[in-house]
């Protein structure tokens, strides 16, 4: 007896757009809840919003939905939370983020790296090229787990032209040592922007699907519309 595929094998040998992964890993701690006497434009609301707007604007483009990948790693405590790596026009939506427990975000970047590997291994197994990963870190606050070596891996990769990672200080999170996961200064996201943010990373992404060479430099949107450095 065969059984069929699960959605995202199978899309490696019906579908053979050059792919894209982007992993989110984000901190959906109690502090961005914003605190116990804030109602509205919570940290986590706009984040949600973000996200939905994210997917939609990436399925929307006829490249990217075919292209572009997304997984998201949560830093729910006591355990991280994954959606695996899927093809965008396969994704039907983002389960709603509620603040909750601490932010080990050490554990929650080796999950996502873990998951990168993987699917970077699938990608070789089926002959399916793809451009360098991304990781995107979202954060208002610090690590609280040993973050040390998982930084240091990230880092790493980056260096080695393997992972483009980019890590957002939301307001209270502690940039520098955000920064550590990444050849690259960490981005301070202006207020509540996340709407900018995801515009922008859904039109980085757009572009990214278009290039006509995965291993050539590609030239991004300007980030002056959310990042406040």
């Amino acid at each position: 007896m065969t059984y069929p595929l699960p959605a995202r094998y199978s899309d490696l040998i019906e579908n053979p757009s050059p792919r894209c992964a982007c992993m989110l890993v984000l901190d959906d701690s109690f502090s961005m809840s914003g605190g116990l006497l804030t109602f509205k434009n919570r940290p986590i609301d706009e984040l949600n919003a973000g996200l939905a707007q994210f997917l939609q604007e990436i399925q929307d483009d006829e490249f990217a939905s075919y292209s572009v990948e997304i997984g998201v790693v949560t830093t729910s405590s006591p355990d991280v939370e994954m959606l695996s790596l899927t093809p965008s026009h396969q994704i039907e939506g983002f389960d709603t983020l509620k603040p909750n427990g601490c932010t080990p975000l050490g554990r929650a970047v080796d999950t996502a790296l873990c998951a990168l590997e993987q699917r970077k291994t699938e990608y070789k197994k089926n002959g399916v090229a793809y451009y360098q990963p991304w990781l995107v870190l979202i954060s208002d606050g610090a690590p609280t787990d040993h973050w040390q070596e998982s930084a240091r891996k990230a880092k790493a990769l980056a260096e080695e032209r393997k992972l483009v990672v980019l890590p957002v200080a939301v307001q209270g999170a502690d940039i520098n040592i955000l920064s550590q996961f990444s050849n690259r200064p960490a981005k301070q996201l202006q207020g509540l922007k996340f709407k900018d943010f995801f515009a922008w990373l859904s039109a980085s992404m757009a572009q990214v699907s278009r290039s006509a060479s995965t291993a050539s430099a590609i030239d991004l949107p300007s980030t002056t519309g959310w990042d406040s450095i």
